[in-house]
């Protein structure tokens, strides 16, 4: 390559996507990267978590695996993958496991899902597994369907970023019967998931997100697609008129990080833009609500104003918004909705666990 590094092609992603442990998704992946390398390509493992699973273990057989770094932390010593490894080795494909992982203090990045972004930035292809619970816009509706908060989750533009989303899928009943014969856990660990989280009803619930989110990838890149081939600059000017505008009204209250997922949620679906918008006088109590809205790629307006409906309605109006989100705990939200009659503001309640 005679060009800088900033012409080097970027990396493919490719996610193994499914909705609990023990669908398959690992031994999918590692399938395909079988595959892959018999058909020529230069293919490493960067992570594998074996979680004792004989036949997803038996896939990683003649397969080159790249050392783990170990990191001491606290007296105690952890191993990570080993990014800077991987960079060095230069693969042409890497398949690393646990997308949503957290690494521990002192690697380099916080997450693997930023080490993956390395790889993609520096040429590399990845295949990776998830599960949905590990979407952030999707972690209130994981919570208020299986009671458990996963502290995991991976901001839904990196998953739309991915070049392929392969949706790995067994029925609840299937995967129940994976359990009861010890092939996803051990049998004392295998019964306390039964009676935990692998319920029949979690999984039918979480297997639907999983559906629709691979639908809605599907869709998305065909519509990508199609804008590509057709569209004129004229209809894409057009259409970007007619685009929705969302705006999130946030304040300290805790309740602004379920209303910042609602909103990219529904952004994402409506295809729309979606910005947050806080009082001057909250900035001190919002710091980490912004970061949040970062995190999601949503854009963050200050505005001042001695009346806060009136400040959030007064720059919906300049902006050209379309729908109005406002936590039911926020003060002022039921006169924001009286003065912003020609718009839709949707006043959103915190799901209550029965």
């Amino acid at each position: 390559m005679s060009g800088p590094a900033a012409e080097r092609r970027r990396g493919k992603l490719r996610i193994f996507l499914g909705y609990a442990a023990g669908v398959g998704k690992t031994y999918q992946m590692l399938a395909e990267a079988q595959l892959l390398k018999q058909n020529g390509h230069d293919v490493v493992i960067a992570w594998f978590e074996p979680h004792g699973r004989k036949d997803t273990i038996a896939m990683t057989q003649g397969l080159e695996v790249v050392p783990r770094r170990a990191i001491d932390h606290r007296g105690s010593v952890f191993e990570e993958m080993d990014t800077e490894a991987v960079l060095r080795r230069r693969p042409e494909i890497a398949v690393v496991d646990e997308f949503a992982h957290t690494n521990v203090p002192g690697a380099e990045r916080p997450k693997r899902w930023q080490d993956v972004m390395v790889m993609l930035d520096e040429g590399i292809d990845v295949l990776t597994s998830l599960n949905i619970q590990h979407m952030e816009s999707l972690n209130d509706q994981v919570w208020h369907v299986t009671g458990i908060r996963v502290r995991e989750t991976i901001p839904d533009w990196v998953i739309r970023e991915a070049d392929e989303v392969v949706m790995v899928d067994v029925t609840p009943r299937a995967l129940l019967h994976r359990l009861e014969r010890g092939v996803v856990y051990a049998p004392e660990k295998a019964r306390q998931a039964i009676e935990n989280f692998f319920t029949e009803t979690n999984l039918a619930a979480l297997r639907e997100l999983a559906l629709r989110q691979a639908a809605q990838q599907i869709e998305a890149h065909q519509s990508e697609a199609r804008a590509y081939e057709v569209r004129s600059p004229e209809p894409v000017r057009a259409a970007a008129a007619e685009r929705e505008r969302i705006l999130l009204w946030i304040t300290p209250d805790p309740s602004s990080a379920m209303l910042i997922r609602r909103g990219r949620r529904v952004a994402d679906f409506l295809d729309a833009t979606c910005e947050a918008v806080y009082l001057e006088r909250d900035a001190t109590g919002v710091e980490q609500h912004l970061s949040f809205c970062r995190n999601l790629h949503i854009p963050t307006v200050c505005v001042a104003g001695d009346d806060s409906p009136e400040a959030v309605a007064a720059y919906a109006r300049s902006t050209g918004v379309t729908q109005i989100f406002v936590a039911r705990s926020t003060r002022g939200a039921g006169k924001l909705a009286r003065l912003v009659r020609n718009m839709q503001v949707t006043i959103v309640s915190e799901r209550i666990r029965a």
